[in-house]
Parts: structure tokens; C-alpha cells; sequence
């Protein structure tokens, strides 16, 4: 609900229907961390930003990636196990972490479509894209990997 409502920041609100959906998605998501309806509430967030915002890059989206990504991170825990289970506070840490790194490449996705904005697009830049994309995922499971921890 903060990816969707920050939009909101910059006078762009979602209808009182569409919000409602999603509302309802991202509570159903939070008793089924497992099931789809994360999935779908996340892509309705995305597409709200595609139709709220087509003008280029603004800073609400910092906030809108770091409320999706907490959003995933509290499935990710709550799909440890039956809700009644105690999470234990290493495993919390350890996400936490996981997650305080994963966000650090938005302000530089952030930064480079800022830098980016107005410019032609070059030759070649949704493969160069892909390639860091795919850079990056290898090398982050690499060192998540290496670093020994049973998680």
C-alpha cells in the first residue's frame, strides 16, 4: 500500500476501487504468503505507476520500491513457517540485511534514469540492461552463497 500511495506524494491518487482492490490482494497476501495474490497485487502496484507516471523518473519511487521490497521480505518470513511459530530473531536479521542490500541498487537505478532522462536510447541498452541484470543476480547468489549461512 506505501508503493501504490506514494504516487499520492505528488498529487497522482489511485481510484478509491483500485486501491480498495489492492488493499484487499495485499491482506489476503498477508495470511497466504505463499499464494499468488502477492504476485498479482505487486503487478497492479507496477501498473498503477506505469498509467500515474509517464513523464520520466520521480524520487516517490525510492519509496514505492522500498514498500515493495518490504513487502516481500515480510512473505518471505511469514512463509517460515505457521503463524503461531516464533520467527527466530538471526533469521529476521539475515532477510534484513539481505534486503538493506537489495535496496541499495535502487538509488542507482535511480540515478542512471535521471542521468538518462531525455537522451535517445541507444543501441543496444535493453540487452546492456539485461546483462547487468543478469551480472549482479549471479554475482549476488555467488557471495549469498559463499557467506556459509544455512538460510
Amino acid at each position: 500500500m506505501v508503493a501504490l500511495f506514494a504516487t499520492g506524494l505528488r498529487g497522482v491518487w489511485p481510484a478509491w476501487w483500485f486501491a480498495l482492490l489492492v488493499a484487499g490482494l495485499a491482506i489476503a497476501f498477508s495470511l497466504l504468503p505463499e499464494a499468488p495474490m502477492g504476485t498479482v497485487a505487486t503487478g497492479l502496484v507496477l501498473a498503477w505507476w506505469g498509467f500515474a507516471f509517464r513523464d520520466g523518473p520521480h524520487p516517490q519511487a525510492l519509496l514505492a520500491a522500498a514498500g515493495l521490497l518490504t513487502s516481500h521480505l515480510a512473505a518471505v518470513l511469514a512463509g517460515y513457517g505457521p503463524r503461531d511459530l516464533p520467527l527466530d530473531p538471526a533469521t529476521v536479521r539475515l532477510w534484513a540485511v539481505r534486503g538493506a542490500l537489495v535496496f541499495l541498487a535502487a538509488p542507482a537505478v535511480f540515478a542512471v534514469a535521471i542521468l538518462l532522462r531525455g537522451q535517445p536510447e541507444p543501441v543496444g541498452i535493453w540487452v546492456a540492461g539485461l546483462a547487468a541484470a543478469v551480472v549482479t543476480t549471479v554475482a549476488a547468489g555467488v557471495i549469498l552463497t559463499g557467506s556459509g549461512q544455512e538460510h
